[in-house]
């Protein structure tokens, strides 16, 4: 039996993130994947801000960046005659704080092949046609069987056979339908809109712009028909349409041509292939439990949004940044009650975004007039752990915001695995040493001066000193603010969260 300290269960960007998130922090996985191949649909096309500074930090965002686009304006249309034209989002040039304002437009299959790709950097790969068909759990780790659906037995073995895995922790980023979150009995509250569907396809026409994302609607009603979006990097446009009719959707290029000759009136626009297709319910469920013993649950798995407001992508990305070093923390000696911490931070933030991309569903359908406009409620920024037990101080469990440094940005002194502490102000080099020479690589400490003085990291523009004003500033590894205060009760938060602790 072969022995691993964590198994993920799913290959989306839940999982994917996961694994990185492990694998640069040295921890034994795999990732495994129920599909025979990688995916190559759209699907989720929308990265929110936070999640960029996610990606920051994971290594990938300058690819992001350079493949993605901001969302191009709407362009609304009664046949061929444009009758609106705005913006989903209010446009925002990056500054030291938020260096990343926008959301950008990636189609989902991409994000999963840079993610990939940052893994494989890392020496790890998905395995495909890999299903788990069982797990039962003990004190001391999991045991979970998984059986090859790939033809060759790539997956795992003969085809059709099984074997056992043996793991310390098992994670189950496998989507709304998760097997993981099935056989563990945990519920999955909420609604399905058995008549509220929504075909989506990707199709190729030379005959429309791609600086603008297309809309038809029906103008009496005001409701919309539907809508072709260009996807950056491509030549391909996401067709995405509410679905009424109870027969399921022919998969033709003629069908969708059909659907659009008939719903725009227009003759012009003709479509040359149809590259991928599907068909969904509108889902809103949250799972009642994140973690059952050694089993945890992540994205999809955990809840499920509707589309509206593009959050369930990004949520189940800081779901796994949440829980990836939590988890290799516990691993690697940190007391086990850091780990209660993933359920306790992460379930109330699914909720909470759950409802914002819940009203926002709910807008739509009724039409509102400016049902189709994003604020910062939806960029994730603004989410924090303030009432958590990880937050101790004034600025405990808030996001930290980057700001300018001398050479670079803070930002730049966050990225990676590690913990970092701020010391602001000239008073604390001597315990900078001491953090440094105890913790090693878990802890970078940092004395954070103004220009003019003496100090590791220079706040040219005293961005960090008027944010926090002077004392300690313990910044998590996934960049929200540990501890923040003095010397008196930074050794007691450190046992806590590290190795020290155990």
């Amino acid at each position: 039996m072969n022995e691993i300290q964590v198994l993920i269960v799913g290959a989306g960007p839940t999982g994917l993130t996961l694994a990185i998130e492990l694998a640069r922090r040295g921890v034994s996985l795999r990732i495994v994947e129920k599909a025979p191949e990688h995916p190559v649909g759209s699907r989720g096309k929308g990265l929110q801000p936070r999640t960029q500074e996610v990606f920051d930090d994971l290594g990938v965002i300058d690819e992001i960046v350079a493949t993605g686009r901001v969302y191009p304006p709407i362009r609304s249309y009664s046949g061929d005659q444009v009758v609106w034209e705005g913006r989903m989002h209010e446009l925002r040039e990056p500054e030291a704080a938020v260096p990343y304002p926008m959301v950008l437009m990636q189609p989902q299959w991409r994000v999963e092949r840079i993610l990939r790709e940052r893994l494989a950097e890392l020496g790890h790969h998905v395995e495909l046609g890999t299903e788990v068909i069982a797990f039962e759990q003990d004190a001391d780790g999991v045991t979970v069987t998984l059986e090859s659906t790939a033809p060759d037995g790539a997956g795992g073995g003969a085809p059709g056979g099984a074997r056992r895995v043996r793991c310390a922790y098992l994670a189950g980023a496998d989507g709304g339908r998760s097997f993981v979150r099935k056989h563990l009995g945990v519920g999955f509250e909420g609604d399905t809109f058995e008549t509220e569907r929504m075909l989506i396809g990707d199709v190729r026409t030379p005959d429309l712009d791609r600086e603008h994302w297309h809309a038809w609607a029906d103008m009496a009603t005001r409701t919309m028909r539907f809508t072709l979006c260009p996807l950056p990097g491509t030549d391909v446009f996401q067709f995405t349409m509410p679905f009424t009719a109870e027969e399921a959707p022919e998969p033709s290029l003629e069908y969708f041509q059909k659907i659009f000759d008939e719903g725009s009136g227009r003759t012009d626009v003709r479509f040359t292939d149809l590259t991928w297709m599907s068909l969904y319910r509108v889902n809103i469920r949250m799972a009642e439990r994140f973690r059952v013993g050694r089993v945890l649950l992540a994205g999809d798995a955990a809840h499920v949004h509707s589309p509206a407001g593009g959050q369930g992508l990004n949520t189940g990305v800081q779901d796994a940044y949440n829980l990836g070093w939590k988890l290799s923390g516990v691993l690697g000696g940190a007391p086990e009650r850091l780990l209660d911490t993933y359920e306790e931070e992460r379930l109330p933030v699914a909720a909470d975004v759950l409802g914002i991309s819940t009203r926002l569903y709910a807008r739509a359908k009724r039409n509102e007039q400016d049902a189709h406009v994003r604020d910062e409620e939806t960029q994730q920024l603004l989410l924090g752990y303030r009432d958590g037990s990880l937050a101790a101080g004034e600025r405990g469990g808030e996001r930290v915001p980057d700001a300018t440094l001398e050479g670079g940005r803070l930002f730049d002194a966050l990225r990676g695995p590690h913990f970092t502490l701020l010391a602001l102000g000239t008073a604390h080099a001597s315990l900078v040493k001491e953090i440094n020479a105890t913790y090693g690589a878990a802890v970078r400490a940092h004395t954070v001066a103004h220009r003019g003085e003496a100090g590791d990291l220079i706040d040219v523009d005293g961005q960090v000193h008027d944010h926090y004003g002077r004392g300690l500033v313990l910044i998590r590894p996934d960049g929200y603010v540990g501890y923040h205060g003095d010397e008196s009760g930074l050794g007691d938060y450190l046992l806590g969260v590290t190795a020290a602790g155990a």
